[in-house]
Protein backbone atom coordinates (compact mmCIF):
# COMPACT_ATOMS: atom_id res chain seq x y z
CA UNK A 1 0.00 0.00 0.00
CA UNK A 2 1.33 3.43 -0.96
CA UNK A 3 1.99 5.72 1.98
CA UNK A 4 0.01 8.92 2.27
CA UNK A 5 1.53 12.22 1.21
CA UNK A 6 1.34 15.55 2.96
CA UNK A 7 1.36 18.38 0.45
CA UNK A 8 2.34 21.98 1.21
CA UNK A 9 -0.54 24.41 1.53
CA UNK A 10 0.72 26.52 -1.35
CA UNK A 11 2.18 25.13 -4.56
CA UNK A 12 5.35 26.85 -5.69
CA UNK A 13 5.25 25.79 -9.33
CA UNK A 14 6.05 28.81 -11.46
CA UNK A 15 8.00 30.66 -8.77
CA UNK A 16 10.56 33.37 -9.52
CA UNK A 17 14.08 32.55 -10.70
CA UNK A 18 16.87 32.05 -8.16
CA UNK A 19 18.58 35.43 -8.39
CA UNK A 20 20.41 37.62 -5.92
CA UNK A 21 20.04 41.35 -5.51
CA UNK A 22 22.57 44.01 -4.52
CA UNK A 23 25.74 41.95 -4.93
CA UNK A 24 28.98 43.36 -3.53
CA UNK A 25 32.58 42.09 -3.51
CA UNK A 26 34.68 41.63 -0.40
CA UNK A 27 37.77 39.98 1.06
CA UNK A 28 37.37 37.40 3.80
CA UNK A 29 39.31 38.14 6.97
CA UNK A 30 38.20 35.17 9.06
CA UNK A 31 35.32 32.89 9.82
CA UNK A 32 34.13 33.33 13.39
CA UNK A 33 31.82 30.31 13.60
CA UNK A 34 29.47 28.29 11.38
CA UNK A 35 27.18 31.26 10.82
CA UNK A 36 29.35 34.36 11.00
CA UNK A 37 32.46 35.74 9.26
CA UNK A 38 34.32 39.02 9.12
CA UNK A 39 34.81 40.48 5.65
CA UNK A 40 36.41 43.66 4.37
CA UNK A 41 34.03 45.49 2.00
CA UNK A 42 35.49 48.62 0.40
CA UNK A 43 38.09 48.66 3.16
CA UNK A 44 35.53 48.45 5.99
CA UNK A 45 35.36 45.38 8.23
CA UNK A 46 31.82 43.95 8.28
CA UNK A 47 30.34 41.09 10.27
CA UNK A 48 28.41 38.98 7.76
CA UNK A 49 26.12 35.96 7.75
CA UNK A 50 27.31 32.78 6.01
CA UNK A 51 24.52 31.08 4.06
CA UNK A 52 26.01 27.64 4.67
CA UNK A 53 26.84 25.87 7.94
CA UNK A 54 29.18 23.32 6.33
CA UNK A 55 32.92 23.29 6.96
CA UNK A 56 33.95 25.01 3.70
CA UNK A 57 37.58 24.90 4.89
CA UNK A 58 38.97 24.67 1.36
CA UNK A 59 37.04 27.77 0.26
CA UNK A 60 36.82 30.19 3.17
CA UNK A 61 40.49 31.00 3.45
CA UNK A 62 41.94 34.28 4.70
CA UNK A 63 41.94 37.01 2.02
CA UNK A 64 39.90 35.03 -0.51
CA UNK A 65 37.60 37.16 -2.64
CA UNK A 66 33.94 36.61 -1.80
CA UNK A 67 30.54 37.69 -3.05
CA UNK A 68 27.92 39.00 -0.66
CA UNK A 69 24.26 39.90 -0.96
CA UNK A 70 23.17 43.08 0.79
CA UNK A 71 19.88 42.90 2.66
CA UNK A 72 17.13 45.52 2.63
CA UNK A 73 15.86 44.36 6.02
CA UNK A 74 16.74 46.99 8.64
CA UNK A 75 15.98 44.52 11.46
CA UNK A 76 18.65 42.01 10.47
CA UNK A 77 21.62 41.62 12.78
CA UNK A 78 23.94 41.41 9.79
CA UNK A 79 23.66 43.59 6.70
CA UNK A 80 25.36 41.14 4.31
CA UNK A 81 25.19 37.41 3.50
CA UNK A 82 28.18 35.57 2.06
CA UNK A 83 27.05 33.58 -0.99
CA UNK A 84 30.17 32.67 -3.02
CA UNK A 85 33.95 32.37 -2.87
CA UNK A 86 36.54 32.65 -5.60
CA UNK A 87 38.42 29.54 -6.70
CA UNK A 88 40.60 28.82 -9.74
CA UNK A 89 39.48 31.93 -11.57
CA UNK A 90 35.77 31.32 -11.05
CA UNK A 91 33.16 31.31 -8.31
CA UNK A 92 31.87 28.56 -6.05
CA UNK A 93 28.38 29.27 -4.79
CA UNK A 94 28.09 28.35 -1.09
CA UNK A 95 24.46 29.28 -0.47
CA UNK A 96 22.89 26.10 0.93
CA UNK A 97 19.40 27.26 -0.11
CA UNK A 98 20.30 27.90 -3.75
CA UNK A 99 20.50 24.27 -5.04
CA UNK A 100 16.82 23.55 -4.28
CA UNK A 101 15.64 26.59 -6.21
CA UNK A 102 18.07 25.88 -9.05
CA UNK A 103 16.84 22.29 -9.32
CA UNK A 104 13.22 23.45 -9.20
CA UNK A 105 13.80 25.85 -12.10
CA UNK A 106 15.58 23.18 -14.14
CA UNK A 107 12.75 20.67 -13.60
CA UNK A 108 10.16 23.23 -14.64
CA UNK A 109 11.69 23.43 -18.11
CA UNK A 110 12.59 19.74 -18.45
CA UNK A 111 16.33 20.34 -18.22
CA UNK A 112 17.13 17.32 -16.05
CA UNK A 113 17.22 14.72 -18.77
CA UNK A 114 16.84 11.71 -16.47
CA UNK A 115 13.49 13.07 -15.25
CA UNK A 116 12.23 14.85 -18.37
CA UNK A 117 9.21 17.11 -18.58
CA UNK A 118 6.87 17.05 -15.59
CA UNK A 119 3.20 17.98 -15.30
CA UNK A 120 3.27 18.97 -11.65
CA UNK A 121 6.02 20.06 -9.29
CA UNK A 122 5.88 20.83 -5.58
CA UNK A 123 8.32 21.52 -2.77
CA UNK A 124 8.72 20.00 0.67
CA UNK A 125 6.32 17.07 0.41
CA UNK A 126 6.12 14.65 3.32
CA UNK A 127 6.24 10.92 2.69
CA UNK A 128 5.97 8.69 5.72
CA UNK A 129 8.36 10.09 8.34
CA UNK A 130 10.41 12.11 5.86
CA UNK A 131 10.04 15.34 3.94
CA UNK A 132 11.67 15.43 0.52
CA UNK A 133 12.77 18.55 -1.30
CA UNK A 134 10.76 18.04 -4.49
CA UNK A 135 7.77 16.01 -5.62
CA UNK A 136 6.77 15.62 -9.27
CA UNK A 137 4.14 13.96 -11.39
CA UNK A 138 4.16 13.14 -15.10
CA UNK A 139 1.78 10.86 -16.97
CA UNK A 140 1.44 7.82 -14.68
CA UNK A 141 4.66 8.49 -12.78
CA UNK A 142 5.07 10.09 -9.36
CA UNK A 143 8.38 10.72 -7.72
CA UNK A 144 10.54 12.40 -5.10
CA UNK A 145 13.84 14.17 -5.51
CA UNK A 146 16.20 14.98 -2.67
CA UNK A 147 18.62 17.81 -3.56
CA UNK A 148 22.13 18.10 -2.13
CA UNK A 149 24.39 21.08 -2.73
CA UNK A 150 28.06 20.29 -3.38
CA UNK A 151 30.81 22.81 -2.66
CA UNK A 152 33.83 20.51 -2.18
CA UNK A 153 36.16 19.69 -5.08
CA UNK A 154 39.41 17.72 -5.10
CA UNK A 155 41.43 17.02 -8.25
CA UNK A 156 38.45 17.80 -10.45
CA UNK A 157 36.06 15.50 -8.57
CA UNK A 158 33.04 16.94 -6.77
CA UNK A 159 32.59 15.35 -3.35
CA UNK A 160 29.71 15.20 -0.86
CA UNK A 161 29.52 15.68 2.06
CA UNK A 162 32.21 17.97 3.43
CA UNK A 163 31.12 17.06 6.98
CA UNK A 164 29.36 13.98 8.45
CA UNK A 165 25.59 14.04 7.88
CA UNK A 166 23.39 11.48 9.61
CA UNK A 167 20.33 13.36 8.31
CA UNK A 168 21.57 12.94 4.75
CA UNK A 169 21.93 9.17 5.14
CA UNK A 170 18.41 8.96 6.59
CA UNK A 171 16.91 10.74 3.57
CA UNK A 172 18.78 8.46 1.19
CA UNK A 173 17.36 5.32 2.80
CA UNK A 174 13.85 6.81 3.02
CA UNK A 175 13.97 7.39 -0.74
CA UNK A 176 14.62 3.68 -1.21
CA UNK A 177 11.44 2.97 0.77
CA UNK A 178 9.49 5.26 -1.55
CA UNK A 179 10.85 3.38 -4.57
CA UNK A 180 9.67 0.10 -3.03
CA UNK A 181 6.19 1.62 -2.81
CA UNK A 182 6.07 2.50 -6.50
CA UNK A 183 7.48 6.02 -6.62
CA UNK A 184 10.43 7.21 -8.62
CA UNK A 185 13.23 8.27 -6.29
CA UNK A 186 16.26 10.39 -7.16
CA UNK A 187 19.05 12.16 -5.34
CA UNK A 188 20.30 15.17 -7.25
CA UNK A 189 23.72 16.53 -6.35
CA UNK A 190 23.95 20.12 -7.53
CA UNK A 191 27.65 20.93 -7.89
CA UNK A 192 27.78 24.65 -7.19
CA UNK A 193 30.66 25.36 -9.56
CA UNK A 194 32.13 24.56 -12.98
CA UNK A 195 35.32 22.64 -13.65
CA UNK A 196 34.52 19.20 -12.19
CA UNK A 197 34.64 16.13 -14.43
CA UNK A 198 32.85 13.70 -12.08
CA UNK A 199 31.00 13.28 -8.79
CA UNK A 200 31.69 10.80 -6.01
CA UNK A 201 30.53 10.39 -2.41
CA UNK A 202 33.13 11.48 0.13
CA UNK A 203 33.86 8.10 1.66
CA UNK A 204 36.69 9.34 3.89
CA UNK A 205 34.51 12.05 5.44
CA UNK A 206 31.30 10.03 5.88
CA UNK A 207 31.43 6.27 5.25
CA UNK A 208 27.87 5.84 6.56
CA UNK A 209 26.45 8.24 3.97
CA UNK A 210 28.45 6.52 1.24
CA UNK A 211 27.13 3.12 2.31
CA UNK A 212 23.56 4.46 2.33
CA UNK A 213 24.05 5.83 -1.18
CA UNK A 214 25.34 2.44 -2.38
CA UNK A 215 22.34 0.69 -0.83
CA UNK A 216 19.80 3.14 -2.25
CA UNK A 217 21.31 2.89 -5.75
CA UNK A 218 21.11 -0.91 -5.60
CA UNK A 219 17.42 -0.61 -4.69
CA UNK A 220 16.50 1.62 -7.61
CA UNK A 221 17.16 5.19 -6.44
CA UNK A 222 18.67 7.30 -9.22
CA UNK A 223 21.91 9.06 -8.26
CA UNK A 224 22.30 12.18 -10.39
CA UNK A 225 24.87 14.97 -10.46
CA UNK A 226 24.86 18.23 -12.44
CA UNK A 227 27.30 21.09 -12.36
CA UNK A 228 26.17 24.72 -12.43
CA UNK A 229 27.02 28.01 -14.03
CA UNK A 230 27.83 30.42 -11.21
CA UNK A 231 27.22 34.07 -12.00
CA UNK A 232 27.62 36.87 -9.51
CA UNK A 233 23.85 37.15 -9.14
CA UNK A 234 22.61 33.70 -10.16
CA UNK A 235 23.11 29.93 -10.03
CA UNK A 236 21.95 27.94 -13.08
CA UNK A 237 21.97 24.15 -13.45
CA UNK A 238 24.10 23.18 -16.43
CA UNK A 239 25.55 19.80 -17.44
CA UNK A 240 25.27 16.25 -16.06
CA UNK A 241 28.38 14.75 -14.48
CA UNK A 242 29.36 11.08 -14.35
CA UNK A 243 28.63 9.57 -10.93
CA UNK A 244 31.17 7.13 -9.46
CA UNK A 245 29.95 5.41 -6.33
CA UNK A 246 33.17 3.44 -5.98
CA UNK A 247 36.61 4.96 -5.46
CA UNK A 248 37.98 6.74 -8.57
Amino acid sequence: MIASLTMPNKATYGSEDMKYRKIVHGRLDKRINRFIAEVFISGVRETVHIKNTGRLKELLQHNVEVLLEESDNPNRKTRFSLIAAAKNGGWVNVDSQAPNQTAFEALEVGKIQEIGCVNSLKREVTFGASRFDLYFEKQNEKGFIEVKGVTLEKNGVALFPDAPTSRGAKHVLELAKAVHEGYTGAILFVVQMKGCHAFSPNREMDPAFTAALFQAASEGVQILAYDAIVKEDELVLDQPLPVYLSRL
